[in-house]
């Protein structure tokens, strides 16, 4: 990729295009993994795509031949040579669907339904990985590509891979895309609830470095999973601020006592928006405050000794705001009218 762009040989068609990224991405970084395309490789690929739209190739005849090189047989496992080529193809889909019109037309051509009947269920992790980036990508915010993506199933699929898939960074992806099908969908709140959604996201929350079986290792696995467990916890969060009525089945479940366990030391970053879904949970809601105030699970000891460590910590502010809240909630109630949030 340091190659300059009047040393680079011209692409003649998007195939070549695809060539020249699996040889600069080999050449400086080896096997890349299955993770977002670092910033240089997004630079460089835009500099290339400048020089096929000069050369007359408009962004849905792009896509098209993107679409045409996912489709082709073989490639879909790690280290197989046309593998690298349907990654590059599903690098840049993601990169021209950031515009959403891009992202419509994708969804007209088909793209969505090779996403998910073919990248979803790859063998190479980077092919899984990046189909759930660009089906994230092309969901976000648009609320016709969210319910295409969910009448193909995408949902389920999605949550599978989040859950279960051995590589920690395919989970975080998965449940990345996950939150773009759910967020202001009803039609995609309902079917994360009909697949026992809030239980992929507590054992999200409960992932331990390793646990995965992943290839990632060391620092960098440390990191995924660190990744897991903030988004698992704060998509859990998010949907408890904006769909409250679903409280009473998550008490019914033990949520409260599973939040709870999380938040023994040491402390971990994904622990503020833990406390965040504790709020949601007894916020004007008594059998969630009841359920805190169980003396088996100590929390009262537990958010004084965690609000001492962090005050005068204002990069903590709000994870304090979450433990004072909770404390004059459950264990120092006011009048029963003022017993909700106050934030």
């Amino acid at each position: 990729m340091a190659e300059g762009r009047g040393n680079r040989p011209h692409p003649q068609n998007l195939q070549g295009l695809l060539r020249l990224a699996v040889e600069a991405s080999s050449a400086s970084e080896g096997n890349p993994p299955p993770e977002p395309m670092s910033e240089e490789r997004q630079q460089w690929l835009r500099s290339v795509l400048a020089d096929m739209c000069q050369g007359g190739m408009d962004e849905v005849t792009q896509m098209k031949e993107c679409l045409s090189v996912l489709r082709s047989e073989g490639g879909g496992g790690e280290g197989e040579g046309d593998g690298g080529e349907k990654e590059a193809a599903l690098d840049l889909l993601c990169e021209l669907c950031e515009n959403m019109d891009n992202a419509r037309d994708l969804m007209s051509l088909g793209g969505l339904e090779v996403c998910v009947g073919a990248c979803l269920g790859a063998q190479g992790a980077g092919l899984r990985c990046r189909g759930a980036g660009l089906l994230a990508v092309c969901c976000q915010n648009h609320p016709e590509v969210q319910l295409h993506a969910l009448a193909l199933g995408a949902l389920p699929t999605l949550l599978t891979l989040a859950d279960t898939d051995p590589s920690t960074m395919v989970k975080v992806k998965a449940l990345y895309a996950v939150s773009c099908l759910v967020r202001e969908q009803e039609a995609g709140v309902r079917d994360f609830l009909s697949h026992d959604g809030f239980s992929v996201l507590m054992r999200g929350m409960q992932a331990e470095t390793g646990s995965s079986g992943a290839k990632e290792e060391g620092r960098e696995g440390a990191k995924e999973e660190d990744r897991l467990r903030t988004k698992s916890a704060f998509l859990l969060q998010s949907l408890l601020t904006s769909h409250p009525e679903h409280r009473d089945t998550l008490v019914s479940m033990g949520m409260v006592q599973q939040l709870v366990s999380l938040l023994r030391p040491p402390r971990c970053p994904f622990h503020e928006h833990v406390l965040g879904a504790l709020c949601c949970l007894v916020n004007g809601f008594p059998r969630g405050m009841a359920a805190c105030r169980d003396p088996a699970l100590h929390l009262e000891e537990l958010l004084n000794d965690r609000a001492r460590q962090l005050k005068g910590k204002e990069e903590c502010q709000e994870e304090l705001e979450f433990c004072e809240q909770l404390l004059r909630s459950c264990f120092c109630p006011l009048d029963p009218e003022d017993n909700g949030m106050d934030r």
